[in-house]
């Protein structure tokens, strides 16, 4: 496993293509300057020992070293060790709605964004917990298995869009089940589903997965996102959906559809607004939860590899010093640079 200690001074990298255009520069300034006292040809026979190539040479090493001296800041780090820590904490799968009337702007700033900003609000609060994410509209995928790895669960959180699934719909009993396979077998393991949607055009089964996992021990908590009063659903360029016959859609939360789901799963029903409540909620209801003692695998130790770049740096710097911007009269013949 490798990572950065400080993946922040990554962005140093970016006075790299300052740094070459700045030498661009000089170049180009410098055959200007010599044009004024005549043809370069000339000059250039005038003055045999100079050498452009070695000048390049030595730049270019002195490029190097700075590039990794960036990488040496940033603290390159490999995972030695993997161990399997043992931690009291609880399974929770997340189901999100991404069908097209997610895109509805009746949330600030709308119904997806702001489900997506809740969620990675809840990752931050957990602590020694595992979490998964599915996804969901007329089918339901897999997007992360469940994991303790919130930094990568944050990570794909953000790019999750409606396109990443075709089919439209909403097969809420689908994702409750594919989340219901996708917990680890350890029976001991507190487990819960959190389950976000406008709950618009629901396939019928929802009712039954939701009580079939309440069987198992598994609570279905439902946040409802969305206004019942509705709103359309923006495509881009002041244009919204439109159905068959040319009228604007209107998408509405289905608060009941949503609350009989959450009922039969024994769980928490909370609709989400444009302030925290329901993220509180959802907190609080997860923090009832008895935590039970949970297997992750993790690297526990992490090996520092600055020395073998601080190294690669020393060379590089040795060399650009060793090498001269002129020929040695003695060398003069030898076409190492040529």
């Amino acid at each position: 496993m490798f990572r950065f200690a400080h993946p922040e001074y990554l962005y140093l990298l970016l006075i790299l293509p300052v740094l070459l255009l700045f030498y661009i520069y000089i170049v180009k300034a410098g055959k200007n300057a010599i044009k004024k006292y005549g043809a370069p040809e000339l000059i250039s026979a005038m003055m045999p020992e100079a050498s452009p190539k070695r000048r390049r040479l030595k730049y270019f090493f002195l490029f190097l070293s700075i590039t990794v001296i960036i990488f040496i800041i940033t603290g390159p780090q490999f995972g030695s060790k993997l161990e399997t820590v043992k931690r009291q904490g609880v399974e929770v799968m997340i189901c999100l709605d991404v069908s097209n009337s997610m895109l509805a702007q009746d949330i600030t700033p709308n119904r997806l964004e702001k489900a997506k900003q809740m969620l990675s609000r809840l990752a931050d609060d957990l602590n020694n917990d595992k979490m998964g994410l599915i996804v969901f509209a007329g089918d339901a995928f897999t997007q992360i298995p469940i994991t303790s790895d919130y930094i990568s669960a944050k990570m794909f959180l953000s790019s999750i869009i409606p396109s990443m699934v075709s089919t439209q719909g909403t097969a809420i009993g689908s994702a409750i089940n594919l989340a219901m396979r996708s917990f680890t077998p350890d029976e001991n393991a507190g487990k819960t589903i959190v389950l976000i949607t406008d709950g618009e055009n629901h396939e019928g089964n929802a009712v039954q997965e939701a009580a079939n996992a309440a069987e198992k021990g598994v609570k279905v908590n439902i946040v409802g996102i969305g206004e019942p009063k509705g709103s359309p659903i923006p495509l881009g360029n002041n244009d919204y959906m439109k159905d068959n016959t040319g009228n604007v859609v209107i998408t509405q939360l289905n608060e009941a559809m949503c609350r009989e789901i959450a009922q039969a799963g024994n769980g928490l029903y909370v609709r989400a607004d444009n302030t925290n409540s329901a993220l509180r909620a959802l907190q609080s209801e997860l923090s009832k939860m008895s935590k039970s003692e949970i297997e992750s695998q993790v690297y526990s130790e992490y090996d520092e590899q600055f020395p073998t770049l601080a190294w690669i740096t020393l060379v590089l710097l040795i060399a650009e010093f060793l090498i001269s911007e002129r020929k040695n009269r003695l060398f003069r013949n030898v076409k190492l640079f040529s």
